[in-house]
This record gives C-alpha cells, sequence and structure tokens, in this order.
C-alpha cells in the first residue's frame, strides 16, 4: 500500500484508516500549514481558494483532539449555508466510521428547516462535535438544550459568507457562550473590513495562512468562451449543452428569477433540469440534493448559492450563463468541476457588455479558449480582440504608406485617387515582405 504522508502528524489510526479508504495520502498546502497549528491549540485564520481541501484541515486535527470519553460538547462549527454543514457533517462521519465501538466520537448537525422541538429531546445527551448553521445553534443555545459553554474550539468556516448572509450576530453569540481561551478557526475566502472587529474580538494575533495559488482556478481546468453575437443565450446554452453531452453539468445564473427562466426554457426543449436557488424551501432543497446526488439529473441550474456552500460531485462542465458582478464567484463557480484530480470544463457565454469583466479575468490568470457553435459542433474561433488588432495593424500600415508617398507640390484633379493608388501598391509589397519572413 502507497505511504500515508498524514501519518507524521501522528493521527490516530482510525484517522489514517479512514484517509486511506478515500485515497488521500499527501497532504494539500492548506493542510499541511494549519493541521499542526490546530494541534497545538493556536488560533488561526485560513485563507484559500475552493476545492483546496479546508476542511480536512480542521476536521481532522479536531477529530484527533476529542475525547471520547467527556460526554459534552468540545467543538462547535458552524456553516453559513445548511447545504455546506450538511456537506461537513458527512465528511465527519465518513471519518469516524473508522472509530472503536468502544469508544464513538458522536456528532451532530443541527439547521433549519428540521423539527426543533424533537432536535431539543434527542439532546439529553450533548454530542462531541456540533455542526450547524449559526441561527438553529443560537437557538439551541438559547433553549438551554445545547450546552456549548464545555467547548473550546469554534470553527466558523466560509466567514466571508456568513458575514454577507447577516449570520455574523449569530456567531457571536455563540462565541459569548464559550470559554475565554478560545481557540478560533476562521476559513474565509476574503477578509472583508466589516468582518474584522469581530475577529479582533475574539483571536489574540492568529496566525494567517494564506495559500496564493500560482493559477486561480484549477490546473486541469479549460476555460472555453462562446460569444452570443445577438443570439438567443438560452438556445445557445441548450445546444451546448447537447454538444458536450456532459457527465454532470451546472448552469450558473446571477439571480433567481434568471435561473428559472433558463431552467423552463431547457425543460420546455426535453431536458431533464434539477434547480438550486433559495427560493426552493428546505424540503425542496432536501429533496432536490438527494435527486442531484442520485444522478437523477444530467443538467442543474443554480445561482451562486451552489458555487459555495454546496458540493455536488461529479460536476464535468460549469456553463456561465452570464458572468457574475463579483468576478471572484468565477473562481467559485468554475472550482465545482475540475476536483479531485479530475478533469473539468468551464464555458461562459459572453457579450460585448462583458468585455471589461473579461479583460479582469485574463489579468487574474485565466486563460481562454474560444469557441462557436456551428451545426451544433463546437469549432475554434477567432479572439475577441483579434479584429481591433488588425484594424490597428491597418491604421498603423496606413500611416507607414502615407509617409512614403510624396505629395505633389501642385495639387492635380485626381491627385487622390493616384496618391492612393501608390498607397495600395507599398502596402502590397510591405505585405510580401512580411509574408516571406514568416
Amino acid at each position: 500500500m502507497k505511504e500515508n504522508r498524514f501519518k507524521r502528524f501522528n493521527f490516530q489510526p482510525f484517522i489514517i484508516e479512514s484517509l486511506n479508504q478515500f485515497g488521500y495520502y499527501e497532504p494539500t498546502e492548506i493542510q499541511e500549514r494549519m493541521i499542526p497549528l490546530v494541534l497545538k491549540g493556536e488560533s488561526a485564520i485560513g485563507q484559500s481558494q475552493t476545492g483546496t481541501g479546508k476542511t480536512f484541515a480542521y476536521v481532522l486535527p479536531i477529530l484527533e483532539k476529542i475525547n471520547p470519553n467527556r460526554q459534552e460538547v468540545q467543538a462547535v462549527i458552524t456553516a453559513p449555508t445548511r447545504e455546506l454543514a450538511s456537506q461537513i457533517y458527512q465528511q465527519i462521519l465518513k471519518v469516524t466510521e473508522q472509530c472503536s465501538p468502544d469508544s464513538p466520537i458522536m456528532t451532530r448537525c443541527y439547521i433549519g428547516g428540521t423539527d426543533k422541538q424533537r432536535t431539543i429531546e434527542k439532546l439529553k445527551i450533548q454530542p462531541h462535535i456540533v455542526v450547524g448553521t449559526p441561527g438553529r445553534i443560537k437557538d439551541l443555545m438559547i433553549e438551554q438544550a445545547l450546552f456549548i459553554h464545555t467547548s473550546d474550539i469554534l470553527v466558523v468556516d466560509e466567514a466571508d459568507m456568513i458575514l454577507d448572509m447577516g449570520f455574523i450576530e449569530d456567531v457571536d453569540q455563540v462565541a459569548a457562550k464559550m470559554p475565554e481561551k478560545l481557540q478560533m478557526l476562521v476559513f474565509s475566502a476574503t477578509i472583508p473590513e466589516k468582518l474584522k472587529p469581530f475577529l479582533k474580538k475574539y483571536m489574540e494575533n492568529p496566525k494567517t495562512i494564506q495559500i496564493e495559488s500560482k493559477r486561480k482556478a484549477a490546473e486541469n481546468l479549460e476555460h472555453y468562451l462562446l460569444p452570443s453575437r445577438h443570439r438567443s443565450k438560452k438556445q445557445l446554452v441548450h445546444d451546448a449543452l447537447l454538444a458536450y453531452n456532459p457527465y454532470l453539468a451546472i448552469v450558473f445564473t446571477n439571480t433567481k428569477k434568471m435561473a428559472e427562466e433558463v431552467a423552463y426554457f431547457l425543460n420546455e426543449k426535453g431536458l431533464k433540469v434539477g434547480r438550486v436557488h433559495g427560493d426552493l424551501n428546505p424540503r425542496e432543497r432536501r429533496k432536490m440534493m438527494k435527486q442531484i446526488q442520485d444522478l437523477e439529473y444530467q443538467y442543474i441550474v443554480a445561482t451562486d448559492l451552489a458555487s459555495r456552500g454546496i458540493d455536488i460531485e461529479g460536476v464535468s462542465h460549469v456553463i456561465n450563463y452570464e458572468l457574475p458582478s463579483d468576478l471572484d464567484f468565477y473562481i467559485h463557480r468554475v472550482g465545482r468541476t475540475a476536483r479531485a484530480g479530475n478533469s473539468g470544463i468551464a464555458l461562459t457565454v459572453y457579450d460585448i457588455s462583458d468585455e471589461d469583466a473579461l479583460n479582469r479575468l485574463e489579468k487574474m490568470g485565466i486563460q481562454f479558449k474560444y469557441v462557436d457553435l456551428k451545426n451544433n459542433e463546437f469549432v475554434e474561433a477567432d479572439e475577441r480582440n483579434k479584429r481591433k488588432t488588425r484594424v490597428r495593424k491597418e491604421d498603423e500600415a496606413d500611416k507607414k504608406a502615407k509617409s512614403m508617398v510624396k505629395k505633389p507640390q501642385k495639387v492635380k484633379p485626381g491627385y487622390k485617387k493616384k496618391m492612393q493608388w501608390e498607397m495600395d501598391k507599398i502596402k502590397k509589397r510591405q505585405r510580401r515582405i512580411d509574408q516571406r519572413k514568416k
């Protein structure tokens, strides 16, 4: 068996056993740098792009520190969405399956949209690890059903998203009930100014681990641009999906309304399409996520809720129906594919108004390839700025030719025509010279 390099962290056998089963033998950079800090009990801030393995960067060392003989809450993990909380919970369960039956580690997930009273009744036995959304954890704490004062570890995952969604006050109330010597672990793609007062309140000189990738998106991910050229974008997306015939594709829109419109159009065209956006009620969302996991859908239309906070396995293609206003979300969207060493394709349908956004993405290191759809097949296309370059070169050639043609001292009738003829002759000669050089 391949040597597991996680062994150097001196993890318990059940953790190494589970990593072997997952096929994880080598820590990612965020795991390499974060795990020793968590094991030492230090507070830390982890900044890294999506798909870098940050969940295991805190889950594994927390599991190592749990004492199964103490039947009390020892770690609290907060996440902004129900889906992300459920995803973290499921990952912990997969690792703890390998625990000895004599000393099991109990983890519970508390999220909105579930029966609160029933949850309270089950809390007669306190879990070792609590995972959940900030609001539900706070509610159970206020009801004096969940006793988090015994926990000295608090994880705030996707902190910038928690801030954006207005849940930071709930996290603040949860943290206030925990011990003064609190180990806080914050993970966030960005650290907005409005988040800093909260961090300063609970973290004294935290270590900051920032993972700067040489490229902003996965290496094995190809980025394509498809021009709309006044064609129907919905029809183009439909034709692209048929041309790709993906294992699983996510089409991203910026609003719930547009997600519904695109999904309706694709359904009308005969494609079975799943929807993931904020207007689905908890029951609908749970049902939809189960259907997606059971591979009942080949196509999903989603808002940015799914680009962060939901891990949908097996996504082979991402299509941007429109570019996000916050370009960081482009990275989060395309990060749904090309995960765990797999390859992926990201296609963006663009028009002239997207020029500035595309220039900025290119400055961020995204290298686009240009394609078009003809007869329902992808063909190579010219770069969007090729025409501008050609026009600029022609302008320069005109200036050069003009400078080489002497304007007569006395202007005779038809001199402009003659001058243009001379300029054309010079340009043709120059083109032949350039051609020979090539």
